[in-house]
């Protein structure tokens, strides 16, 4: 073989090794970024891998939404898709959108049954619900045969109203508390069995 078409191979052979790694490469990028969605019933029935990234979706639990009173960017909750309840950790400001019986998709890490959010991502208005939320709610009430919330239209909750109905509720157990410690002692003892 004449030098020429030695170098020639040689470039070819070069060019294919390289778009050979530029392909694995950009395959490598592509399945790092990929995020698999799950639902509350699959995770609870042990089909999310543990301490992988992943996405779960469902609509937030009414009453389920607790700040930590120490520090107020540390959040729990649960989301559910009307079947199986997951209970989650969020560490952030939420979105404005975040409320109670709407519909949010999180990214994070499944660790012990609890998901450690590291994004949450609300609904965009009343009427609108996640694509995979919305898919995986179908999907089950179609194999019950019954209607989201048998029809009934649940409101959204907003965070504000959740933040002022935990006060009320804290001002309310401080009130009962303290007036069970002023009760006078006659009052005590007229209950006491005899």
């Amino acid at each position: 073989m004449n030098n020429a078409r030695q170098k020639k191979l040689m470039w070819v052979i070069a060019m294919l090794v390289g778009v050979a790694v530029a392909v694995g490469l950009i395959l490598y990028a592509i399945r790092q970024q990929t995020d698999y969605y799950f639902d509350p019933t699959a995770i609870t029935a042990g089909k999310a891998p543990e301490n992988k990234r992943i996405r779960a979706g469902g609509m937030v639990v009414a009453g389920s939404v607790k700040r930590d009173p120490n520090d107020p960017l540390n959040i729990q909750f649960q989301i559910t898709d009307y079947k199986a309840v997951v209970p989650m950790t969020y560490r952030g400001v939420l979105p404005d959108l975040f409320a109670e019986n709407s519909g949010v998709v999180a990214t994070g890490e499944l660790q012990g049954g609890t998901f450690v959010a590291s994004e949450v991502l609300a609904k965009h208005d009343e009427n609108y619900m996640p694509p995979e939320v919305a898919k995986s709610l179908k999907a089950e009430h179609a194999e019950r045969g019954t209607d989201v919330n048998n029809g009934q239209f649940i409101p959204a909750t907003s965070m504000a109203e959740i933040d002022q109905r935990q006060a009320e509720q804290s001002q309310n157990q401080a009130q009962a508390q303290s007036d069970s410690q002023t009760q006078s002692p006659t009052q005590n003892e007229s209950h006491a069995p005899q």
